[in-house]
């Protein structure tokens, strides 16, 4: 798999522009991981991640897991598949902990994604109404994790909201955030009887022409890595892949 070059300064930006895009209930620092807490279900809202791709101490693992357990929380780990972190990914299956969700973080220039679309792109808001957020929660998604993410979405502070309407529904939609230097694409969705038509690629385009406007000139997703529909139209958006990660719970 081809890697996107990234700096360490880049890795930390994405990171707190992650957490900081999905909105947690709370979040700390602890020697270079950051802590989200969050009592929904999004995995990067909740989930301990190191702000550095560079060898940590395993011996953080118990500190991490008490900060967690304090709030009632279970601990949630979310790993890059890096050598660096070998001895981490040794250590959290020595307690127990499990490898999941596979996904894939990929970036691209905003030019670039800009011009995936040569149609109309999708209208974009500066907040979300019930006809954006209904999007989430229709036939063939899963109406909690939908619920889940439009109220982390909404809460995002600064973030934009796309979607392609049709007689006043959206059929397809995103959101993206900015903050730490990037844009963020989050909550892709396209109605399944609506898919195959470019609409994705509509709401693309218009998330990076917010991105441009704004000056960003760069734009990072998160998309699991067997998600090859998404896959393929993020290739074709001219995302490439920076590295991968997985979550790791106690099985």
């Amino acid at each position: 798999m081809h890697r996107a070059a990234l700096n360490p300064s880049d890795v930390e930006a994405i990171e707190r522009a992650t957490v900081a895009a999905v909105s947690p209930e709370a979040a700390e620092e602890l020697d270079g991981w950051l802590l989200p807490f969050d009592t929904g279900i999004v995995g990067r809202a909740k989930s301990a991640v190191p702000l550095r791709h560079a060898a940590c101490e395993a011996a953080v693992v118990a500190e991490i897991e008490a900060r967690y357990e304090a709030r009632g929380l279970p601990p949630l780990f979310r790993i890059a598949d890096d050598p660096c972190f070998d001895s981490m990914r040794k250590e959290l299956e020595r307690r127990g902990y499990r490898a999941g969700r596979p996904t894939l973080v990929q970036i691209a220039d905003s030019k670039t994604v800009r011009q995936v679309s040569t149609e109309a792109t999708a209208e974009v808001a500066t907040a979300p109404d019930a006809a954006w957020a209904a999007l989430f929660l229709g036939e063939g998604f899963d109406p909690v994790d939908g619920a889940s993410r439009v109220r982390a979405l909404s809460r995002t502070p600064g973030a934009v909201y796309a979607s392609v309407r049709e007689d006043g529904r959206a059929v397809a939609g995103g959101a993206a955030a900015f903050g730490y230097g990037w844009a963020s694409v989050h909550g892709m969705r396209t109605e399944q009887a609506h898919r195959g038509r470019g609409l994705a690629a509509r709401v693309l385009a218009g998330l990076a022409a917010v991105a441009l406007e704004r000056g960003i000139e760069r734009i990072f997703l998160q998309v699991e890595d067997d998600n090859a529909p998404a896959l393929a139209l993020y290739r074709r958006a001219g995302f490439e892949t920076a590295w991968r990660y997985s979550y790791w719970q106690r099985s």
